[in-house]
C-alpha cells in the first residue's frame, strides 16, 4: 500500500518538474535539420542532451581494419535484473526520461531504508545514510560515482559514448540470486539467473527498435545487437555501435552446487547453450561470484570478499575453501572478519565467518567435468570465454583446453584474472580489458603490458562494469580535462546536459556512461596520444577474436584410434590400462604404466605425416620430466620436445613441424610413487 502511496505522490511532482524543464531547455533534444544519419528524426522531448556535434568516426583503414574504443565488460539492463528494485532507473522507457530516470520506491522520501544502497556506497557504509531520491530533472545525489543502486546507462548518455568514439559494447546480462533474495527485497520479478538472462536480452532488443524508431526505422538507429563479428565489423565501419550480447550468472542452466552436489546435467548444459545462443548470446562466464557446479571462483577480497563469501555459503551451503598456492598464480586473499551487523538480522541465527590462514590463497575448485562439457559447447557453437571471475586453478585448466584445441575465443574483460596468465590469452589470439579506473591507475596498468601487446600486435579495451556494483572513477585530483574537447575521430564533446545538471569530469569523476569520453580525454592529457592509438585498435582486436571463435574447426589428430604400444601397463582385475586406452577418444579411461621412472608410451600414425603438437592430458600420477621423439620408421627417434618440472594437467608442447610416423613420450622422472598414467594423447600437425 505505501509503495503505491509514494508512486502515486511522486509521478505529478515529477511531471510538474519535467515540464518546467521543457520550459527552461527548449530544444533540449538535437533537431534533424542537418539531415545527417547520426542526428534522431523522431527525439523524445524532453531528454538528455549528448553534446557532441561532428559526424560520428566512421570507415575503415587503408589496410581495411576498423578503429573505436571496446567497453568489453558492462551491465546495460540490470534494473531488470537482480528481482527489479535494486538498480533504480530503467535504461530507456517509451514514456520518456521522467518515467525512465526515478528511485526505486523504497528510497522514498530520504533514503534511509535503502539498505543495499547504503552499505554499498562508495562514500560510506551509514546503513542510515539519506540522499535525494530525485532523478530527472534536477540530479541532486544520483547518478554518483559512489552509489551503486542507480542507473548508470540511460540510453542517451550510451550515446555519448558512442559519439565520443565508442564502437563495440559488450552488454553482459547479470544477475545475483542471494541479493534479490534478500527478506528486505519487494521484487517485481524472478530471482532465477535463467530468468533474468532471457529477460535482459530482451531488453536489449526493444531497446534496439526504440533507438530505430527515434532514427526513422527498423536499422536506421545507432545501436545495433550483432550476431557475427562480421556483422559487428560492418557496423563499425558505418559508425555504429555494435552490441555483443553476453551472459555473467553465478548458476547458468541451474548449475548450481550444493554441498558439493551439482544441479544440472549434461544434457541442461545442452540445452542451456543452446537456448542462448539462439539468443543471440555470443560471450559468457561458465561461473561468477559463487562456485558452482562448472567451476569454482577467483574470490573477493576485503569487506566486499567478505559479503561475496557469506553469499556463497547461502548459494552453496559452504564458505569458500582455501588451498595453498603451489605456483605463481594464485587467487584474491579472502579477509577474515565479521559478518556486517547489519546483514545479521537476515541470517540465520549463529552464523560465524571462517578464520582463514594467512594468504596468498587458492580456490581447491577448479574446471569440473561439466564445466569441461560446457567449454567444449561453448567452442562448438563460436562463443567468446570469459576467463575473469574463474579461480586460478579453473582458468589454468581453461587455458589448457583451449590452447590444445587452438581456440582463439578467450577474453578477460575486467581485471579479474592473474595476470601472469596474460601472454597465454595473446598467444591464443584472445582479447585483455582493464577495468574502467581511475585514469592515472589505468595508464600505470596499461605501461606495464605494452610490450608484451606490441609482440602480439593487439589493442586495448576497458571494461567499466557499470551497472555492475563494481564501482567507476571517483573525481581525480588533478585532472584537468578542458571543454569542448575532440574525440575520437575528430567529433567535438562539450559537458554533458541531463535536465538541470551538467556535467564536469574534473568535478563529478565518473558517474554514469555519458563521461566516458572526458574519461578517456583524461587518459591522453596523462599517457599521451598512444593511449589512446591503442584503445582505438580495440575494436579490431576484439573482432578478430570473435571471428576467429566463430570460424574455428577443431585440429585433426593423427593419433586418434591408432594402435598404440608402451614399455609397460598396470596390470587391474576390474579394467584396462593399456597403451590404446590413451587414443580411444574417451575422457574416462587412461594408460597407466608401472611404478618405475623408466618408461615409454607410442603411437604409429599409420603413414609419415607432418606432425607440430603433442597434447598429453595426464592423470595425478604425472612425469615431472620427460621428452617427446618422432621417428619415421620406429627405430632412429630424434627429441623434438621435453619438460622439466611439470606440474600435470594438461601439456601442450609445440615444435618446429616435421615428418614422423611414430611419436613417442619419454618418463625420465616421475612426480608420485606410482607410475605414468595418461588419459588422453594428441598428435596435431601443428
Amino acid at each position: 500500500m505505501a509503495k503505491r502511496w509514494n508512486r502515486s505522490i511522486r509521478r505529478p511532482l515529477v511531471a510538474l518538474a519535467a515540464a518546467a524543464a521543457v520550459v527552461a531547455a527548449a530544444g533540449l533534444a538535437p533537431a534533424a535539420a542537418s539531415g545527417a544519419w547520426y542526428e534522431p528524426v523522431d527525439p523524445q522531448s524532453p531528454d538528455s542532451q549528448v553534446d557532441v556535434t561532428g559526424p560520428p568516426l566512421s570507415g575503415t583503414q587503408p589496410d581495411g581494419t576498423v578503429r573505436g574504443y571496446v567497453d568489453a565488460h558492462t551491465h546495460l539492463m540490470s534494473d531488470v535484473g537482480f528481482g527489479g528494485d535494486i538498480v533504480c532507473g530503467a535504461t530507456f522507457s517509451t514514456a520518456g526520461i521522467g518515467e525512465a530516470l526515478e528511485d526505486c520506491d523504497n528510497h522514498y522520501p530520504n533514503g534511509q531504508a535503502a539498505l543495499i544502497e547504503n552499505l554499498t556506497n562508495k562514500e560510506g557504509g551509514n546503513p542510515l545514510a539519506t540522499h535525494d531520491p530525485v532523478g530527472w530533472p534536477t540530479f541532486h545525489d544520483w547518478p554518483k560515482w559512489s552509489s551503486l543502486t542507480h542507473q548508470q546507462m540511460y540510453y542517451r548518455w550510451v550515446e555519448r559514448a558512442w559519439r565520443g568514439g565508442e564502437r563495440i559494447m559488450v552488454a553482459d546480462a547479470v544477475n545475483n540470486n542471494v541479493l534479490c533474495s534478500l527478506p528486505t527485497q519487494v521484487n517485481r520479478y524472478s530471482c532465477d539467473d535463467m530468468d533474468t538472462v532471457r529477460r535482459q536480452i530482451a531488453e536489449t532488443k526493444k531497446l534496439e527498435a526504440f533507438v530505430d524508431a527515434r532514427y526513422g526505422g527498423t536499422g536506421k538507429g545507432w545501436f545495433r545487437i550483432a550476431y557475427s563479428a562480421e556483422e559487428a565489423r560492418r557496423y563499425v565501419a558505418q559508425g555504429k555501435l555494435a552490441v555483443i550480447l553476453g551472459v555473467e550468472v553465478s548458476n547458468p542452466f541451474g548449475c548450481k552446487l550444493t554441498l558439493g552436489v551439482p544441479g544440472c546435467t549434461r544434457a541442461q548444459i545442452d540445452a542451456g547453450l543452446t537456448e542462448l545462443h539462439d539468443l543471440g548470446v555470443r560471450s559468457m562466464f561458465l561461473c561468477h561470484k559463487f562456485d558452482n557446479a562448472l567451476c569454482g571462483v577467483r574470490f573477493d577480497e576485503g569487506t566486499q570478499g567478505v559479503i561475496v563469501n557469506l553469499g556463497n555459503f547461502l548459494n552453496t551451503g559452504q564458505w569458500w575453501q582455501t588451498e595453498p598456492c603451489r605456483t605463481e598464480l594464485h587467487d584474491h586473499t579472502i579477509a577474515t572478519a565479521v559478518i556486517p551487523k547489519d546483514l545479521a538480522p537476515f541470517l540465520p541465527g549463529g552464523l560465524v565467518a571462517p578464520v582463514y590462514p594467512p594468504g596468498p590463497h587458492c580456490n581447491p575448485r577448479g574446471l569440473s567435468s561439466l564445466g569441461e562439457y560446457a567449454l567444449d559447447g561453448m567452442m562448438k557453437r563460436g562463443m567468446v570465454v570469459e576467463v575473469d571471475h574463474m579461480s586460478v586453478k579453473a582458468a589454468a585448466r581453461t587455458l589448457d583446453l583451449l590452447e590444445a584445441a587452438h581456440y582463439p575465443g578467450v577474453v578477460s574483460s575486467h581485471s579479474w584474472m592473474d595476470t601472469h596468465l596474460t601472454e597465454r590469452i595473446y598467444r591464443l589470439g584472445g582479447f585483455v580489458a582493464q577495468y574502467g579506473h581511475d585514469a592515472g591507475e589505468f595508464v600505470d596498468t596499461m605501461k606495464a603490458d605494452e610490450a608484451l601487446r606490441a609482440k602480439y600486435g593487439v589493442g586495448y579495451g576497458y571494461g567499466m562494469d557499470m551497472n555492475g556494483f563494481g564501482g567507476t572513477p571517483a573525481p581525480r585530483a588533478g585532472s584537468t580535462v578542458t571543454y569542448p574537447f575532440t574525440t575520437l575521430g575528430g567529433a567535438t564533446a562539450d559537458r554533458q546536459v541531463t535536465g538541470e545538471r551538467t556535467w564536469d569530469y574534473n568535478r563529478d569523476g565518473v558517474p554514469m556512461y555519458g563521461l566516458i569520453p572526458d574519461w578517456v580525454e583524461d587518459l591522453r592529457l596523462i599517457g599521451g596520444q598512444q593511449v589512446v592509438d591503442e584503445l582505438a585498435r580495440g575494436a579490431e582486436s576484439y573482432l578478430r577474436t570473435a571471428a576467429g571463435a566463430q570460424s574455428w574447426t577443431p585440429p585433426a589428430d593423427l593419433a586418434a584410434g591408432r594402435p598404440a604400444t608402451a614399455s609397460s601397463y598396470q596390470w587391474d582385475l576390474l579394467t584396462d590400462y593399456r597403451a590404446p586406452r590413451a587414443v580411444d577418444g574417451r575422457g574416462d579411461t587412461r594408460w597407466a604404466s608401472r611404478w618405475s621412472d623408466d618408461q615409454w608410451w607410442q603411437v604409429d600414425l599409420g603413414s609419415a605425416r607432418q606432425v607440430g603438437r603433442v597434447v598429453l592430458d595426464w592423470e595425478s600420477a604425472y612425469a615431472r620430466a620427460y621428452r617427446v621423439d618422432v621417428s619415421t620408421d620406429g627405430t632412429t627417434w630424434r627429441t623434438v620436445a621435453s619438460r622439466s618440472g611439470a606440474d600435470g594437467g594438461l601439456d601442450v608442447l609445440a615444435f618446429t613441424p616435421t615428418t614422423a610416423r611414430y611419436v613417442r613420450v619419454v618418463g625420465i622422472q616421475r612426480a608420485t610413487s606410482y607410475g605414468y598414467s595418461l588419459w588422453q594423447v594428441g598428435v596435431q600437425a601443428t
